[in-house]
């Protein structure tokens, strides 16, 4: 890894947002939210910022979408990695976690997720497109049975497993897609053994 020299004030400003940005959201932030949110000039102004801090070492490249995080050592020490399962096809009725739905399980760097990522779902169709998570990506889910309004979550509905944002509007539980080809679920409040929050989307690993 490169060398780190010292960094101009608005790099390092640049690098601040970056870092309350993971910290908040746990991906790191597009060029068009650097931009907007430090007043940059342009999108390329921001991408100008971010390969100075890569060159300098402050930031490193991941191979995944928004793929930035803080710079740390190269190599990730064993005591650092989470094993997480890789859960597949989910039987009705059954735990998520229980081993019959787990395929495999991978090896990842704890301070990648925050909040921790307790499990890994492969992503099926394009309904979450405009967020970013495309068909067969590795999304990082952290395990709670409670969201806010707003988050994208993993949602047991009718015994089946789906990726959606999570709305709640005038005493309306909607699961929304982020492609407009997809039309909003509601939940019936009155099948309340119907619906259930598996967890928190806390991020993406794209293969390949």
């Amino acid at each position: 890894m490169p060398t780190e020299t010292a960094l101009t004030a608005n790099q390092q400003r640049v690098l601040d947002f970056i870092a309350d940005y993971v910290a908040e959201h746990a991906n790191a932030p597009s060029l068009r939210e650097i931009a907007e949110a430090l007043s940059l000039r342009s999108h390329s102004s921001a991408q100008d910022y971010v390969e100075a801090l890569v060159r300098k070492g402050a930031l490193e490249r991941l191979p995944q979408h928004r793929g930035l995080r803080l710079a740390h050592r190269a190599e990730t020490p064993r005591s650092a990695l989470r094993e997480l399962p890789l859960v597949g096809r989910v039987a009705a009725g059954s735990p998520i976690l229980s081993d019959a739905n787990i395929e495999t399980r991978y090896a990842v760097d704890a301070a990648l997720f925050r909040p921790r990522a307790d499990f890994l779902l492969r992503v099926v169709g394009l309904s979450m497109r405009d967020a970013g998570i495309l068909d067969g990506d590795l999304i990082a889910v952290h395990r709670t049975p409670d969201a806010d309004d707003g988050r994208i979550i993993v949602a047991r509905l009718d015994d089946e497993i789906t990726v959606k944002r999570l709305r709640r509007e005038r005493g309306r539980l909607l699961l929304v897609s982020e492609n407009p080809d997809f039309a909003p679920i509601e939940v019936d409040p009155r099948r309340t053994n119907a619906f259930a929050v598996e967890g928190l989307y806390v991020g993406v690993i794209r293969q390949g």
